[in-house]
């Protein structure tokens, strides 16, 4: 059978043809597709503005600066988490400031923020761990209470929800990703909404270079800024993906059903929360039940590879990379988060997959792990 990876992007044939159209156009770095894809995610998220940059992770950084965090800050975060997450605090000059993770949500456990709070937290960056939301009244509410911005890395959740209201079309600075292996991608790309006209204008500034031009031809340069502005390239691939989220997500909440219909429960590990409300099914993670098996987790990703099946892992607890061991993080500062990195498989799920394929996912998890349970 051929190999079933875990993720694949829906590239249809219209949207290669409007590739070609901006290649043809002549203007493929930032113009007016990149206008109308801000647009388009502008009214998605009910008028707020939105900016698009190169990455999410671009996104963040410049969330970050935007909120006002400069040396000598913490921000507090979640070390289960793309590095990205605490790579943009380190950029600025700041201090990441882990809380471990909820064992049940395995989003940031927000019963223990609050402990984490000093007089040098100035922000809060949670995360929307495989698309399920981390409880926005909580969170802001903490936030609140304590002065603190909140920069949401909704970098897995374009299209969730929480309580019905969209993620993004409330609260703080909310960024997005495009990413090739997300709900809906340009290829590469992300995004900032934004909360304000000012807030957008200093972002535009430091997406390119700090530049404001004047209708005169002249410019000026008040702030530093870098490079991150996209092009129109990836921006039709975003406005044609942006199109057919709803309808992807939809598709994805019927294969994670499926996934918890077909799944062999007696082999012991642990399904995600069955949230098919407000999750957008980024990520299908089950756990897997290392005290009760033989093999590996190295060796049952292999096995099932062997079986066709595509296998991910998102994410081994980012305080024990070599970076953040140096910076005083040790094994056993956040057990929930670094059990779920330890024992965290990603099954394949995407649109294009057949009901058919997530029953074959099943019973090849149930080929390899049945014989290698003690």
């Amino acid at each position: 059978m051929d190999f079933l990876p875990f993720t694949r992007p829906s590239i249809d044939e219209d949207t290669i043809a409007a590739v070609g159209d901006v290649l043809r156009s002549g203007w493929i770095t930032t113009g007016p597709k990149s206008r109308e894809l801000e647009a388009a995610l502008s009214a998605y998220v009910g008028g707020r503005p939105v900016r698009v940059v190169t990455s999410a992770t671009a996104a963040l950084e410049m969330a970050l600066r935007i909120a006002g965090v400069q040396p000598g800050d913490e921000v507090i975060t979640c070390p289960l988490s793309w590095a990205a997450t605490a790579n943009v605090i380190l950029t600025v000059g700041a201090t990441p400031v882990f809380v471990d993770a909820d064992p049940v949500t395995r989003n940031i456990d927000l019963n223990k923020v609050e402990a984490a709070i000093t007089a040098k937290t100035r922000a809060i960056i949670p995360v929307d761990l495989a698309g399920l939301p981390v409880d926005r009244d909580r969170l802001y509410d903490i936030a609140g209470r304590h002065g603190l911005r909140v920069i949401e890395d909704a970098a897995q959740s374009m299209g969730a929800n929480w309580n019905g209201r969209a993620i993004g079309s409330f609260g703080d600075l909310v960024s997005f990703s495009f990413h090739a292996n997300k709900n809906m991608t340009s290829g590469e790309g992300g995004c900032l909404v934004l909360n304000n006209d000012d807030e957008a204008r200093l972002f535009e500034k430091l997406r390119l270079q700090g530049v404001t031009r004047f209708a005169d031809g002249t410019m000026d340069v008040d702030v530093l800024g870098g490079k991150a502005n996209m092009t129109d390239i990836a921006a039709v691939i975003g406005l044609h993906q942006l199109k057919k989220l709803d309808g992807f997500n939809e598709r994805r909440r019927e294969l994670a059903r499926l996934y918890f219909e077909h799944f062999d429960k007696s082999l012991g590990c642990e399904l995600p929360p069955a949230d098919f409300e407000q999750s957008n099914w980024h990520m299908f993670q089950p756990l897997l039940p290392l005290a009760k098996m033989s093999i590996s987790r190295a060796e049952f990703i292999d096995s099932l590879k062997a079986e066709g099946v595509g296998v991910g892992v998102h994410y081994p607890a980012m305080h024990l990379f070599t970076l953040f061991r140096a910076m005083g993080f040790a094994e056993g500062d956040f057990p929930h988060a670094e059990d779920i990195g330890r024992r965290t498989v990603t099954l394949p799920l995407f649109p294009a997959m057949q009901d058919a394929d997530v029953i074959r996912v099943c019973q090849a998890v149930s080929r390899v792990l049945r014989p290698a349970l003690k």
